[in-house]
């Protein structure tokens, strides 16, 4: 199967999305029904500061959460704030008062006023042309907005749409003068995500059991292994542990004196995409199969060439004395096992 197919369906009664790329599955969103999604936004109410972290807990409809720089908020006080990441069990909820309305074609951002055009976008004629629409649609509102890069050639009218359902999703939270702590955005679910977030051109599947048709089912049957294959018959195993993920790679039956650096080369690739759809963030320590010193910096722009088309943030943080290498990524999504436990 060629090309990329969007396959929205549920896994029981649990809404998900996938992303099939020439008949591999490339991404995989599941929502999180005992948890709060991603973008949702609270009311909250300021509980009790955290000096050493500088932060501090708040109370939500869902629980407690975790604010770092409360310059300025005193116990007892309200403050608008949005989920910027999975919560692991027994953890807070960590939230920003940096508020984002974001869309398929249009974010508005309150604190960062001005109008901007997505730097991907090079074609000056396009950029005027979208600045235009940007600020009939905005009419002096004191919001800051940036027009994301898939609007290169989209239609003004569904660009114009957008950007005003999200100003008026903006305006409808933030002008909101209630002070009682409340769910004022419940984060948008994977359907949406999916047209909101994989933009270019896909066929899209929506009818029930779609995900059996696509084989969908049997891609996850592989993700709840340890064990991830690599080209070239090496592999990883990806295990993770309430304090980390470990990645462990092994050259199989190849015994070359190559075998080391082309396991890991075959890891650099393939990486993004496993953590991707096994929804796994934090701390990753990747064990590395042997390979001389001179090998770790075509090892590192491999690397990096592979995580910077991926959508979630991740630091790339280096070798340790043992020669492991260290990772720091967003807990952007709930880890799959735990979804579909």
């Amino acid at each position: 199967m060629k090309g990329r197919t969007i396959i929205l369906d549920h896994l029981g009664d649990v809404e998900a999305a996938a992303l099939m790329v020439d008949g591999q599955m490339d991404d995989l969103l599941v929502d999180t029904p005992d948890s709060p999604r991603v973008g949702a936004i609270y009311r909250a109410i300021a509980d009790r500061p955290v000096k050493g972290q500088g932060g501090m807990f708040l109370k939500t409809t869902d629980g407690s959460a975790f604010l770092r720089q409360i310059k300025g908020l005193a116990p007892g006080q309200p403050i608008l704030v949005q989920v910027t990441g999975f919560a692991e069990d027994g953890k807070a909820i960590p939230v920003t008062s940096k508020l984002l309305f974001k869309s398929r074609y249009a974010i508005i951002t309150p604190e960062a006023p001005g109008l901007n055009i997505s730097r991907a976008i090079r074609d000056e004629p396009e950029r005027d042309r979208l600045l235009e629409i940007a600020h009939d649609a905005m009419d002096g509102a004191e919001y800051g907005l940036i027009l994301r890069s898939c609007c290169a050639g989209a239609d003004g009218e569904a660009i114009t749409e957008d950007i005003e359902a999200m100003l008026g999703l903006a305006h409808t939270v933030l002008e909101d003068a209630s002070t009682d702590m409340e769910t004022l955005a419940e984060g948008d679910g994977p359907h949406v995500l999916a047209w909101r977030d994989w933009v270019e051109p896909a066929e899209i599947v929506t009818q029930e059991g779609g995900f059996e048709e696509h084989g969908v089912l049997d891609a996850l049957d592989g993700l709840m292994e340890d064990m991830a294959p690599l080209s070239g018959g090496a592999s990883m195993y990806i295990e993770p542990t309430r304090a980390l993920v470990a990645v462990d790679v092994n050259t199989g039956s190849d015994v070359s004196l190559a075998a080391g650096i082309k396991a890991n080369m075959a890891c650099a690739r393939a990486l993004p995409r496993a953590l991707r759809l096994r929804g796994l963030g934090g701390q990753i320590v990747l064990d590395l199969a042997p390979m001389p010193k001179k090998d770790r910096r075509p090892f590192e722009t491999a690397l990096r060439a592979a995580f910077r088309t991926d959508d979630v943030e991740t630091a790339l943080v280096g070798w340790t004395p043992l020669g492991h290498y260290e990772l720091q990524r967003k807990r952007a999504r709930a880890p799959l096992t735990e979804v579909l436990a």
